[in-house]
């Protein structure tokens, strides 16, 4: 069974794939979770690119997030899933399409070194308020300063359009508008929605492997 690549996002770590990485291994499945925070966009993408590149075969690649923005400029994927993510076209950043929301960014602290991070309280309601309290804590003791400006890179490449791919939107997501995720959800080939926050991989990762498992069936077409 093909490999799944799970991109995180901003202030995140690959230890927050942990469940999902887990329950996909134990189907059979391969996954992989780069870590991020290389300083920008393009450092991001040429990481994940290398991931894919040392791959026996074309696999799935997931982005959450800003993860988006990353896998959008990545070659060689067999599906692409944009899990709330940004997936973004010729010239477009994140920060230009609004990034963060209100919620969010009154969450994000500046630190000494010019970094930023996320306040807890704010954290946990903004990004895993639909998650069973134990996961929620776990997630945000997980989260790490962010470096500036990779929600304001542009992709280089855009192989959503010449990949299939799928958006899910986070309808009760308090990260990034729903709004906006489904008016970038017009842009693959095809179109999920959950009635789920911002971080469905923390609380329901059931959900989300089956999802994918489904995606890694030979021959599978959305």
């Amino acid at each position: 069974m093909p490999t799944v690549v799970l991109v995180h996002g901003l202030y995140h770590r690959p230890e927050h794939f942990d469940a999902v990485a887990q329950r996909l291994r134990s189907s059979g499945a391969g996954a992989v979770a780069p870590e991020l925070h290389r300083g920008s966009l393009a450092a991001d993408t040429e990481a994940v690119q290398a991931v894919v590149d040392s791959l026996e075969e074309p696999p799935l690649l997931l982005g959450h997030s800003y993860g988006g923005s990353v896998i959008t400029g990545v070659r060689g994927a067999r599906h692409l899933v944009y899990l709330a993510a940004f997936a973004l076209d010729a010239g477009e950043s994140a920060a230009a399409l609004g990034g963060a929301s209100a919620q969010l960014r009154d969450a994000i602290r500046p630190e000494p070194d010019g970094s930023t991070s996320l306040r807890p309280d704010r954290a946990a309601d903004v990004l895993y308020h639909d998650c069973p309290e134990p996961l929620a804590a776990r997630a945000v003791g997980l989260l790490r300063p962010q470096a500036p400006g990779c929600g304001r890179g542009v992709p280089a490449h855009h192989s959503w359009k010449d990949t299939p791919s799928t958006y899910v939107v986070c309808g009760q997501d308090r990260a990034i508008d729903p709004a906006l995720q489904r008016t970038m959800a017009s842009r693959c080939t095809e179109l999920r929605e959950w009635e789920t926050g911002h971080s469905p991989f923390v609380g329901q990762p059931e959900l989300l492997v089956g999802f994918l498992r489904e995606r890694l069936v030979p021959g599978y077409r959305p």
